[in-house]
């Protein structure tokens, strides 16, 4: 049976805005309502960020109700100015095109697309923005429009009034397209409801008044929080820049580590936020996990949870187990040759062609982590060389088969943090 998706969202910490809660929240408990969010395919990958929004679309289906994901293929020609401090560069039609396409099979992932009569949908907005005349726009569309309204937008307003930056045509127009999709969408496909960030609040509204004002009837809107790090950071983002969803542009490994590294007074809201666990079970999870917080248990469910989902349950455990070796939770010696190509690609690692056995100092020199000979023999006299987790006793140790990993690696580690890998062999 649908249930109060405003109600459970509320509660779990999403909603920042939303147009007549109470008679949305009535209308969801007698009926399954279809609503959507719109996803900018100004590049080729999602990433954590965005995944506020598709967590409230994977929620309104757990919870009886139909989601869209719409794919902004039109609306992405001309870019969202919400939040936007001057025009961004306009993408071709192609790289449009190959954009959403990249964005669909990353969404797919959280949405079942073959449930029945709440399966999800993933139109293109392309399909129906591309077939309007402009004179069409302008009469069907354009006149609901007052000029006034338009300019007392924040965003608008703040540009305007600055004469470097400005505010082109093209992007006031962006405001009419989006109005456009949800009436598109409302009498297509009967929704009801648009979600987006907290950005999106006056854009979520003119599509609201067109669809009233073409006679439509009611529809709703609802905005999401913006998650911000107990240090006001916003979420999602590392040393690195953003964490994509796609591999090839954030590996795995990192994006596990992403989320072991949370802060511990993050972790409860982005339980909340990010898992699918009742509050009672996110309650339990948090409050066992304070009384050992060095454990980082509760990070750890929730880097597995999020890796899983994203990537997979077998190259999660390949991240979380690489993760292990790195932090001593896991024996190096016991590592498969795969999950250490998995370490290699991560750390520095060095590749060895002199042959075994090697003066340990040598290694050190080859790996990097150290300057000269004399320094690789000062930092084994000072204890903080380690080989495959045992420290080195010895300034005239040799590396020799013996220490060989599987795949014909030898981990090395400096000091506490520095992990690094040599590869013979190769």
């Amino acid at each position: 049976m649908p249930q109060n998706f405003c109600e459970i969202m509320s509660r779990r910490g999403f909603v920042e805005w939303c147009s007549d809660a109470a008679e949305l929240g009535q209308k969801m408990e007698r009926e399954t309502v279809t609503g959507y969010v719109g996803f900018d395919p100004s590049a080729d990958s999602l990433h954590v960020g965005n995944m506020i929004p598709i967590m409230g679309l994977a929620w309104l289906q757990k919870l009886g109700h139909r989601p869209i994901a719409l794919a902004g293929g039109g609306t992405g020609l001309i870019g969202d100015p919400s939040g936007k401090t001057k025009e961004r560069q306009l993408l071709s039609v192609d790289r449009v095109a190959h954009n959403a396409e990249c964005v669909k099979k990353q969404l797919a992932k959280f949405l079942d697309f073959d449930c029945g009569d709440v399966s999800a949908i993933m139109p293109n907005n392309h399909d129906w923005l591309s077939k309007i005349s402009f004179i069409e726009f302008l009469r069907d569309t354009g006149k609901f429009f007052p000029v006034k309204t338009l300019i007392n937008r924040e965003y608008v307003r703040s540009r305007v009034d600055d004469p470097e930056k400005g505010i082109t045509y093209t992007e006031m127009s962006y405001i009419l397209l989006q109005a456009y999709d949800f009436d598109h969408l409302h009498r297509e496909f009967g929704c009801a409801l648009q979600m987006g960030g907290n950005d999106q609040q006056g854009n979520i509204i003119g599509g609201i008044d067109l669809i009233r004002k073409r006679g439509g009837g009611q529809a709703y809107g609802l905005t999401f929080r913006l998650l911000l790090t107990a240090s006001g950071a916003k979420f999602g983002k590392s040393e690195d820049g953003a964490i994509y969803l796609d591999p090839a542009k954030t590996s795995p490994y990192k994006f596990y580590q992403f989320w072991i590294n949370t802060d511990d007074r993050d972790i409860a809201r982005l339980h909340r936020t990010y898992s699918f666990g009742s509050l009672e079970s996110i309650d339990d999870i948090i409050k066992r996990h304070a009384e050992h917080p060095e454990r980082r248990a509760a990070q750890k469910l929730l880097a597995w949870d999020m890796t899983s989902r994203v990537h997979g349950s077998e190259t999660a455990a390949k991240a979380r187990d690489a993760s292990a070796v790195l932090f001593g939770e896991l024996d190096v010696r016991s590592a498969d040759a795969s999950l250490l190509d998995t370490l290699a690609a991560e750390i520095p690692t060095a590749d060895v062609a002199s042959p075994l056995p090697l003066p340990l100092v040598d290694g050190l020199l080859a790996s990097g982590g150290v300057s000269s000979k004399g320094e690789a023999r000062r930092k084994i006299r000072e204890g903080g060389i380690y080989i495959n987790g045992e420290r080195a006793q010895d300034e005239s140790r040799v590396l020799n088969s013996g220490d060989l990993l599987r795949g014909g690696y030898v981990q090395v580690r400096i000091g506490k943090k520095d992990f690094r890998l040599l590869r013979f062999n190769r």
